[in-house]
């Protein structure tokens, strides 16, 4: 974790509690304005005081929505912003019933503290008891920092959005106005809880990868995942934006933007922005899940997170840190350290991503870190980190060819890196020159590239002239393009509509902008 992060998420932890058993919707003020203003004679007549705007736009629904079940909304009164006023509906502590959270105008929905879609069924059960379904378009917001989405074992969420109505998780100070490029933590994230299998079991004995074996996601207090269900599922995430995310839930436990924790491989996650987290944007704690066009902004500790026994695929990543430096870790961190042999053994494949890395003192040191016993195969990737080092290694573990549930060092193939005069790393057994080695021996790689990138992450003449792999001989996962990096060109338009534009990264004029919430 970052530096930056940690000591600043520790220095929040000790509101934590207080926030939890005082704060309402209402739990994270705003800032206001003063103005001073020179005396001057009182006019003849005395005007007619100019009463203060009221916001326009958006007007508050008369009542919040009824949804099936019992488990209704709370009409919470309004809440204003610079998109107007809107009601706000507050979400049940847990949905115990299947409900479907409808798109209606002048209504914007809230998260009042920790919310549990279903309750958890354990390691051993193979049924789904409740799917919360959320309508294209909807906006729901933490009204504490303690916020966050929990979908607990043997529940589902069906979250889709649409390419121009993305669904959009947030925090209340993007609500009323006061977050800008630099906000982050304002609320915690969203939770995935499978039964698919994972390593570092809490139950001291527990084999890893079976139902014995189930751990608890960053502290929180029953948020168990794991199990021996590799394809299953916590249902569908699509065209959707998590913006400001990461609050600290206890010492060294914070949440990412998006947590798939044990989740198996019938889950579908596409098309998901996480836009400043201010831990991870996307932290995987092992299952089987894949996942296809992701955009990760601003993230103030590591993009993309992989840890205890993950497998899976992963294509069409775009990842961009905040320009100056101020912020962020590394783009990639892969941990399987601490138990290096253990199986599942961490085996990933990724493909067409395109990573801009500002941050030249990331205290992991390099722009993708792999630490441990863990597999990963790179293809078609850019990395453009000018003055950073690119890829390192820490553990000889990392460069073994034998072992349990072993596919051999890390696979390259068609990445191009763009680094400072030493581009790899190697630590704890391993040397900067077994790295460069492990990079080289893969085709059509590169640590001298230099980028024609347009828009900051849109392929141009050089990385249109690159060889690409194909990736489906890896997995049937993966499309076959013949481009590296996440966009092929300026006709390769995945990525707007459904995003958030800031100084960061602009998606285009489709894309609104992070620090305001859509009206349509």
């Amino acid at each position: 974790m970052a530096a930056f992060a940690r000591v600043r998420l520790v220095m929040l932890s000790g509101v934590a509690c207080s926030i939890l058993a005082a704060c309402g919707a209402d739990g994270v003020a705003s800032p206001g304005e003063g103005v001073i203003v020179i005396p001057a004679p009182t006019p003849t007549p005395t005007p007619t005081p100019t009463p203060t705007p009221t916001p326009t736009g958006v007007t508050p629904a008369a009542n919040c929505p009824t949804i099936a079940g019992a488990d209704q909304l709370t009409n919470l009164g309004t809440i204003s912003g610079p998109e107007g006023e809107w009601r706000n509906c507050g979400f049940p502590a847990r949905f115990n019933s299947t409900t479907a959270i409808p798109k209606v105008p002048g209504v914007i929905y809230s998260l009042p503290g920790r919310v549990d879609v279903g309750t958890d069924q354990g390691a051993a059960s193979t049924n789904t008891v409740v799917t919360l379904t959320i309508d294209p378009g909807v906006t729901i917001f933490g009204a504490t920092g303690v916020s966050f989405l929990a979908v607990n074992r043997g529940n589902r969420i069906d979250a889709v959005g649409t390419p121009t109505q993305p669904i959009i998780f947030t925090g209340r100070g993007n609500v009323v106005g006061s977050a800008n490029d630099q906000t982050s933590q304002l609320w915690g994230g969203v939770v995935l809880l499978g039964r698919a299998p994972i390593t570092d079991c809490l139950a001291p004995g527990a084999t890893p990868g079976t139902v014995a074996c189930e751990r608890d996601t960053e502290g929180t207090s029953n948020a168990l995942y794991g199990g021996a269900q590799p394809a299953d599922s916590s249902g569908r995430m699509s065209y959707v934006q998590i913006r400001y995310s990461g609050f600290i839930l206890s010492a060294a436990a914070e949440l990412q933007g998006l947590t798939p924790s044990g989740t198996g491989s019938g889950t579908q996650l596409d098309h998901i922005q996480i836009h400043n987290s201010s831990d991870d944007g996307i932290e995987v704690f092992g299952g089987r899940v894949n996942m296809k066009h992701l955009v990760i902004t601003g993230a103030e500790d590591d993009g993309l997170d992989t840890d205890v026994g993950y497998q899976g695929n992963i294509q069409y990543v775009i990842g961009v840190q905040r320009e100056g430096g101020a912020v962020g870790d590394s783009m990639m961190e892969i941990d399987s350290n601490g138990n290096e042999n253990t199986t599942p053994r961490q085996r990933v494949n990724l493909s067409n991503f395109t990573y801009i890395h500002r941050n030249n003192a990331a205290g992991n040191g390099v722009s993708i870190l792999v630490r441990g016993g863990a597999d990963y195969t790179f293809a078609n990737g850019l990395i453009v980190a000018p003055g950073f080092r690119c890829l390192g290694f820490n553990s000889a573990t990392t460069t073994q060819t034998t072992g349990p549930d072993e596919a051999g060092p890390p696979k390259f193939f068609s990445v191009s890196m763009q680094c400072n005069g030493s581009p790899f790393r190697g630590t704890d057994g391993v040397t900067d020159a077994q790295v460069q080695a492990i990079f080289e021996a893969g085709t059509n790689n590169r640590s001298n590239y230099v980028p024609s990138l347009t828009n900051l992450f849109v392929n141009g003449a050089t990385e249109s002239g690159f060889t690409a792999f194909d990736a489906k001989t890896l997995n049937a996962f993966f499309d076959t393009t013949a481009y590296v990096g996440a966009v092929r060109d300026a006709n390769d338009t995945w990525y707007q509509g459904w995003t958030c534009n800031s100084s960061t990264a602009n998606f285009g004029s489709a894309s609104g902008l992070c620090n305001r919430i859509p009206t349509t």
